[in-house]
């Protein structure tokens, strides 16, 4: 900010010297000599630090420490081998991997795997990230890229190593597709020297470096940093199910007291689509709020509640007027309703407390992880989510605003149904779908549905207003006292 002010103030002089007649000629090849000898020595002082990014990590994480990458650490293992036996791969005439890529959603472990690695190798451990590559001083990049293998081996020669290994995070930063940064050439150079270097890692030399890096965008990545000679393997490294979430929280809980009541197993069922990095915030919110209560072991309802605030933030101090409290919990007691009557028993909470955005919730939980769907369960899902709306009109006479992102759900489940030739158009090209056609389609598909859902809930009105006052005293209920009022009222 201060050398933009002192160039705006240079040039605004410059001009303001010429309009009165000042001979400006010396004074401009003056301020030019100037601005070129402080380019130069600012873009050495750079150079300089071109080191400064790079960590040398502890290795003291072993595989074992790791839950829910059973998959992901074997193939790694595996691949790791290559490292551990050179002589052997000699013999075999096998060729050294150079790079591991580690690909998956944020939060699933990718950094922990590769420190775990240096460790099971016994190699020395340099991180980066991606970014520290990137300046906009011309050469700054390729040389940092130079200077990070020159420390990988004088690492590992201090430490009495045979091998190094690198690791490289966001690397689709530094490795973006080349001509994506069209006014920024200086990536592109760096990402070759980065394929100049990996193409001179071999057998022969003393040191071995396998080059390790992690990313959330795979397909962003250049061709030739995936091709085969450069990284070699693809290890995928996904959001754990539900036998890995229960191993990720006994290995977060081991050093927490736990009640007697709390059942991993059922938190592990109920928190599907976290990540490790959500698991151990849930492990570690369920301690902060025993301490809250002056508890000496953490309880179920803590884990319940730590979910909570994980998947939808902290409670929130504003306090809805009676009648929106009323809607509030209609319009949830809709959706659980409906919830239970289409999958019985996958109501895990109601809740009318504000967290986040949203003035209440209901949690579902499925028996198991699915990852395809039927149509008839898009469907049951789009169902439960004009339930809410439809409570509201049925039990109060009309809807409200807190029904648009329900809608925004059905509507994407919509589009999930077009796009797998679920709706009457069949197998299309969605993109070729005109929008009139496109609104017709969708049109049809939800009064078929809102109808269906219309009937379950005037069947059940009486019911619905029960449970909605239950909630209303309550505030917040477990899916087995809902199911236990459920079954009082029915």
């Amino acid at each position: 900010m201060k050398i933009d002010i002192v160039l705006g103030a240079g040039i605004g002089l410059f001009f303001f010297l010429w309009v009165i007649g000042y001979n400006v000629l010396p004074l401009g090849i003056l301020g030019v000599g100037a601005f070129l000898l402080w380019k130069l020595v600012i873009q050495r002082q750079v150079l300089k630090t071109a080191g400064k990014g790079v960590q040398i990590s502890d290795t003291s994480v072993n595989f074992e420490d790791i839950g829910g990458q059973n998959s992901a650490k074997k193939e790694l293992q595996e691949a790791l081998d290559f490292l551990l036996y050179t002589e052997r791969m000699k013999e075999l005439g096998i060729r050294p991997l150079k790079g591991i890529l580690l690909s998956g959603p944020p939060g699933t472990g990718k950094t922990l795997l590769a420190k775990a690695a240096a460790r099971y190798t016994n190699s020395g451990f340099l991180a980066i990230s991606g970014s520290e590559f990137v300046e906009m001083y011309a050469g700054v990049g390729a040389e940092r890229v130079r200077s990070l293998f020159r420390r990988a081996k004088e690492l590992a020669s201090k430490e009495k190593k045979t091998s190094a290994i690198i690791f490289i995070d966001e690397i689709d930063i530094l490795g973006a597709k080349r001509g994506s940064n069209i006014s920024h050439h200086e990536y592109d150079q760096t990402l070759n020297q980065l394929l100049v270097e990996m193409d001179g890692l071999g057998t022969e030399q003393e040191i071995q470096i396998l080059v390790l890096a992690a990313t959330n965008r795979a397909e962003a990545l250049d061709s030739a940093l995936l091709r085969p000679g450069r990284f070699d393997r693809l290890v995928k490294v996904d959001l754990p199910d539900k036998e890995g979430r229960l191993a990720i929280l006994n290995i977060h809980a081991r050093n927490k007291p736990l009640a007697q009541d709390v059942n991993l197993e059922k938190i592990a069922q109920e928190t599907f689509g976290f990540s490790g990095a959500h698991l151990e915030s849930v492990t570690n919110e369920a301690a902060v709020f025993a301490l809250r209560d002056d508890d000496q072991e953490i309880k179920m309802r803590h884990f319940r509640e730590a979910v909570e605030k994980v998947l939808l933030g902290e409670k929130l101090d504003r306090k809805p007027t009676e009648g929106e409290l009323k809607r509030v919990a209609v319009h949830e007691s809709g959706h659980a309703l409906l919830a239970e009557h289409v999958h019985p028993h996958s109501v895990s909470q109601v809740s009318i407390r504000s967290r986040g955005n949203a003035l209440g919730y209901v949690r579902h939980y499925p028996e198991n992880d699915l990852y395809l769907y039927t149509q008839g369960m898009l469907e049951e899902q789009i169902m439960i989510a004009l339930a809410g709306a439809l409570a509201e009109e049925t039990v109060l006479g009309a809807r409200s605003t807190g029904s648009a992102g329900d809608y925004e759900q059905a509507l994407q489940m919509i589009e999930k149904m077009l796009a797998s030739g679920m709706s009457e158009l069949g197998v299309v090209d969605v993109s070729k779908i005109s929008a009139d056609q496109r609104q017709t389609v969708t049109h049809d598909i939800l009064a078929d549905l809102e109808q269906k859902t219309q009937r379950i809930i005037h069947e059940e009105k009486t019911v619905l207003s029960h449970l909605a006052e239950i909630l209303q005293e309550e505030e917040s209920i477990s899916g087995e006292k809902f199911r236990s009022y459920l079954r009082t009222v029915a």
